[in-house]
């Protein structure tokens, strides 16, 4: 649908039955459910399986910011039944080449994380080459500790690299105005619902929000 921006959830979390919880709560307003780096690491694949079982209708995305061993970090995840992995564009080529190609094997997507990358727009248009489904312009936690926003490197992406990316880093409800204006695809939201003491209530305003400025700024 023209216009239309996808809601990923973020469960940066380490209990799975705690993630499962704010999911189920949060199911009826997203579009993608994020089993967050955290998540994997203290849970292992396994999370990716619970959440497309119990979640069938949505994507569900592995976080793994592959590093390496591109193919075969990509295939644990499809196989445990993800539709999207990310690997990070700090990653040699070869690594991003290989992630790519196995998602293709599976008919699945990948998304290029460009967290921790200075110039965004410089590592983007050397990575484009690889076709990757998206690109996520990411302000990661420790960098949200430190003060920093991000939506500058947002702005510059979608002027200068016209190619689809998630939007990721400390988003809240008053933060989507501004976003609608640079396009992305796909808005991530973390902390913000998984910190509230009402994560359905506070994943219906970002989703209320999204619907608002998608339906007059596209």
């Amino acid at each position: 649908m023209k216009g239309m921006v996808f809601l990923q959830l973020a469960l940066d979390l380490i209990e799975l039955k705690k993630a499962l919880d704010i999911a189920e709560l949060a199911y009826p307003y997203v579009d993608i459910i994020e089993a967050g780096t955290p998540l994997i690491k203290s849970e292992g694949i396994r999370v990716v399986s619970e959440l497309k079982k119990r979640f069938k209708d949505k994507l569900v995305f592995a976080d793994l910011k592959t590093m390496d061993t591109g193919a075969l970090e990509a295939q644990l995840a499809f196989r445990a039944g993800a539709d999207i992995v990310s690997v990070c564009a700090q990653a040699s080529r070869d690594t991003i080449r290989a992630a790519v190609e196995e998602s293709r094997k599976w008919g699945r997507r990948i998304t290029i994380d460009l967290i921790g990358v200075e110039d965004v727009v410089l590592r983007a248009r050397e990575l484009v080459c690889f076709s990757p489904d998206y690109f996520c312009v990411h302000t990661g936690v420790d960098e949200q500790v430190s003060g920093k926003r991000g939506f500058d490197k947002v702005k510059r992406f979608h002027l200068e690299v016209s190619y689809p990316y998630a939007v990721a880093g400390g988003i809240r409800p008053e933060d989507i105005a501004l976003l609608m204006d640079f396009k992305p695809s796909i808005v991530v939201v973390g902390g913000y619902v998984t910190g509230a003491s009402e994560p359905d209530r506070a994943t219906r305003v970002i989703r209320e929000e999204l619907d608002r400025f998608t339906r007059y700024h596209f």
